[in-house]
Formats: structure tokens, sequence, C-alpha cells
């Protein structure tokens, strides 16, 4: 049986209310946004990592730690209270255009430092095993 192709989606919009660059900010050695692309990279269960942002310094620091940016997010798909699915919808529009559309897609936050690159592994095959 053939795996489905999976990418990495990781949203990180700018203009958060509470912490000033969360996505960017040094946590440790790194930037936040670094860790979860790390671990998507680690995990070895996707062919890319795409990042989603509205802002330039996010974009410029995503592709530093190896995440590929398809260019940036439209403002109303980055608001507070912008849906998921709208920079979804778009970011896989983006994506199609390219001819890179996946079977599959994971988002992981990038507030979640701290996720263990085999717990996205463990998912993957449970999620695959299921269908």
């Amino acid at each position: 049986m053939t795996l489905p192709s999976l990418v990495a989606f990781i949203p990180a919009r700018s203009g958060s209310q509470r912490v000033k660059n969360k996505n960017i900010r040094v946590l440790g050695e790194y930037p936040l946004i670094a860790y979860t692309i790390a671990q998507a990279k680690v995990s070895d269960c996707f062919s890319a990592v795409f990042v989603s942002t509205d802002c330039k310094e996010i974009a410029e620091i995503a592709q530093k730690y190896g995440a590929e940016i398809l260019g940036l997010r439209p403002a109303e798909f980055a608001t507070s209270t912008s849906p998921d699915i709208d920079w979804i919808k778009h970011t896989l529009k983006l994506l199609k255009n390219g001819n890179r559309l996946p079977d599959a897609f994971s988002i992981l936050r990038p507030t979640s430092p701290f996720r263990r690159p085999e717990t996205i592994s463990k998912a993957w095959k449970s999620f695959n095993s299921a269908s």
C-alpha cells in the first residue's frame, strides 16, 4: 500500500493580541516557530513544511529554519477572528496552482514547542490505519 502524500501547515500570523510577536519570540535558543518546523522535519512524515503567515519577518525566520513560504497570507485571512478554513483554502489553492497539491495535510501550531516528532509520526500512522 502506498501512503498518501502529506504536508505540514504551520499557521503563524502576526498581530497576537496577548503576546507581541509570539511566533518569533525566542524560547531557549530559538524562535518559537523554529521548534515546530524542526519537529515536522524530524518526524519524517511530511514531503514539505509550509508556513502560512502575513508577515515578512516571520516568513524570513521560517525559511531560515527550513520551511517553505508560498507567499504572504492576505490580510483578510490573518485577523484574530479569521477562521482557519480561510487560510487553509488559500494555501491549498496556491499548492494546486503550483501543481503540488498533497493528498493530506496536518496543521501544526507553533505554540506547541514541546510536541515530540514521535507524536506526529504516531498520529500519522494512526490516521493511515484508520482509513
